[in-house]
């Protein structure tokens, strides 16, 4: 279990489903965390047990799903991963989602991030860490670029939300840019 400013991450339980379940099924949710992706919503009660039982069984040496709690009330309010650690090239793709709209825009997904980032490269000894947003999450792309992360490249038009296309952007930190930031 990891503490910060205002939130905890503490390993996926079974319980966590619930959560999760109600998160994919609700149209902003999915909007701003997955460009509208149909393939991370909606879906199934049946579904997300599936993919609990695998998530559960993850192998923190290649990837985890943590639990965002809000400090304060104790509330599950979101998720954090890491997924494709390759030890032997130093690299990580972290994900962040908070599921709960009403703790949007309060600092909660980035100081989740900021654990994660400080436990990869201090546990696995990480060289790199990656993440990726579509250029219409405003909010994400302030909330990377306040962490550190600098923007890498952009996939241009390879997002379709609502008609409308945007660009997916690749973000990318250095271990020396986290413990001596600009």
């Amino acid at each position: 279990m990891f503490e910060g400013k205002s939130v905890r991450l503490r390993a996926l339980s079974a319980e966590d489903a619930e959560h999760h379940l109600r998160w994919r099924n609700d149209p902003e949710v999915v909007r701003w965390a997955a460009a509208g992706d149909p393939c991370f919503g909606p879906v199934t009660a049946e579904a997300v047990g599936l993919a609990f039982d695998s998530m559960l069984r993850l192998s923190p040496r290649e990837s985890a799903v943590f639990t965002v709690e809000d400090l304060a009330s104790g509330r599950v309010i979101g998720m954090a991963d890491y997924r494709d650690l390759d030890p032997y090239a130093g690299v990580a793709t972290l994900g962040i989602t908070i599921g709960e709209r009403e703790f949007w825009g309060r600092g909660h997904g980035r100081d989740a991030l900021r654990l994660l980032i400080a436990h990869l490269f201090g546990a696995y000894g990480l060289s790199r860490l990656e993440l990726d947003t579509w250029s219409g999450n405003e909010r994400a792309v302030r909330a990377f670029a306040g962490l550190g992360f600098r923007e890498e490249g952009r996939r241009r038009s390879a997002v379709l939300m609502e008609g409308e296309r945007y660009d997916s952007v690749l973000f990318g930190m250095l271990r020396e840019e986290w413990a001596n930031p600009a």
